[in-house]
C-alpha cells in the first residue's frame, strides 16, 4: 500500500481544516456526555483526542462520523455537515470502530472484499490484508480471529476506500508491541499521503509519537489543545523521579528535600515511596537530590531523569484535584 495509493482528491483545499467542532453538546438523560466541546483538526495531520474514560471522546467521534446527532453545536467534516450530508461524505471518510462491524462467520478476506465493492477505486484487498498483517489469516472467520487480529481487520476496513479522512477509535487497543508499531507506521504513511487522521487513544506515548495536534478532553469539554511540543512546554520542563526505601520517614522527607532543591524544583510524592522533583533539570539539581539522599543514607531506587511528557500534562489536567 504505497503512500501515493492513499491520495484521494488533489483538488481539496489543503488549507481548510479537516474537522471543525463548535459548542458541541450531547446528553443522555441528565448526563452531559459532551458539554460545549470545541476543537479544530488540521487537514493532512494526525490529531489525537485524549481523555479519561467517560470524558466524551467516543461520543464526539461518533457525532463527527455521523453515527450520532448532537443536541447542540455544529460539526463540519471536510467542509460539510456529517449528519445532513452523510451520503456524499461517506466515500471520503474511513471509520475504525472500537468493536464490532463484522459478522462473526464472515472470513476476513470476504469482509474486506465486500467493503471494497462499495467504493469506486478501492485499495487491492490482498495487498491491504498483507499490510495489516492478516495475509495468513485471510480465510479465518472474524469470530475466530484474536482480538488483535480483529482490530487489524477493522483498520483495513477503514482504509480500503482510499479515504481523505480516517477516524481511528483506540486503533492499537489489544495489539502486541509488534502489531502496535506496524499500525503506527500505517498512520505515518497516511499522513505522508496527505490523509487526515483523527484518533482516540489511552496510550499517551502513542499520541506523543504520532500526533501533530492533541486535544485533551475531560468531562465533555476541551481542557487543552495544541502540538505535543506546545503542551509539554508549559509548566516544569523536566523531572527527577526515584523510589525510596520504606524505612524513610516520608512525612519529614518532603519538606527537607524541598529545602535542599529550593525554588529550582517542586517536590511531590504522587504515591507511597515515590518521589518526583519537577523543574528545569540540571547537573546542580541532580547533585542536590543525590546529596540529600546520601546525607540520609538513602539509596534512590529506579532513579530516572526525564523531560516533561504528554503524560505529565494529561495527568495534571485530568487528575481528580484538577476537577475540584
Amino acid at each position: 500500500m504505497p503512500p501515493s495509493g492513499l491520495d484521494r482528491d488533489g483538488s481539496a483545499d489543503a488549507s481548510a481544516p479537516a474537522v471543525v467542532v463548535t459548542g458541541l453538546v450531547k446528553r443522555y438523560g441528565s448526563l452531559a456526555a459532551v458539554d460545549g466541546l470545541a476543537f479544530t483538526a488540521p487537514r493532512g495531520a494526525v490529531t489525537a483526542v485524549l481523555g479519561p474514560n467517560g470524558a466524551g471522546k467516543t461520543t464526539t467521534v461518533e457525532i463527527c462520523d455521523g453515527y450520532r446527532t448532537p443536541d447542540a453545536g455544529t460539526v463540519s467534516v471536510l467542509g460539510v455537515d456529517p449528519g445532513r450530508d452523510a451520503r456524499s461524505l461517506a466515500p471520503r471518510v474511513g471509520v475504525m470502530l472500537q468493536e464490532g462491524g463484522v459478522y462473526g462467520s464472515v472470513p476476513a478476506r470476504e469482509a474486506l472484499r465486500h467493503a471494497a465493492a462499495l467504493y469506486a477505486e478501492p485499495l487491492p484487498v490482498d495487498a491491504l490484508l498483507d499490510k495489516v498483517g492478516l495475509g495468513s489469516s485471510a480465510a479465518t472467520p472474524f469470530k475466530r480471529l484474536s482480538g488483535g487480529q480483529q482490530r487489524r481487520l477493522t483498520l483495513a476496513l477503514a482504509l480500503v476506500g482510499r479515504p481523505e479522512l480516517v477516524f481511528l477509535d483506540e486503533p492499537t487497543a489489544g495489539l502486541d508491541p509488534h502489531a502496535r508499531h506496524a499500525t503506527w507506521e500505517i498512520v505515518r504513511e497516511l499522513r505522508a499521503a496527505g490523509v487526515s487522521v483523527i484518533m482516540t487513544t489511552h496510550y499517551l506515548e502513542e499520541a506523543e509519537e504520532l500526533a501533530d495536534h492533541v486535544v485533551i478532553v475531560d468531562r465533555g469539554s476541551v481542557v487543552a489543545a495544541g502540538s505535543p511540543d506546545t503542551l509539554t512546554a508549559t509548566g516544569p520542563s523536566g523531572r527527577i523521579q526515584f523510589d525510596v526505601p520504606s524505612t524513610l520517614d516520608v512525612t519529614a522527607a518532603r519538606p527537607t528535600l524541598q529545602d535542599a532543591v529550593g525554588t529550582r524544583g517542586l517536590v511531590t510524592m504522587p504515591q507511597p515511596g515515590r518521589v518526583v522533583v519537577s523543574g528545569t533539570v540540571s547537573p546542580r539539581l541532580l547533585a542536590d537530590v543525590t546529596a540529600w539522599c546520601a546525607d540520609r543514607d538513602v539509596m534512590p531506587e529506579q532513579l530516572q531523569v526525564a523531560r516533561r511528557s504528554l503524560e505529565d500534562v494529561f495527568m495534571e489536567l485530568t487528575a481528580p484535584e484538577a476537577k475540584s
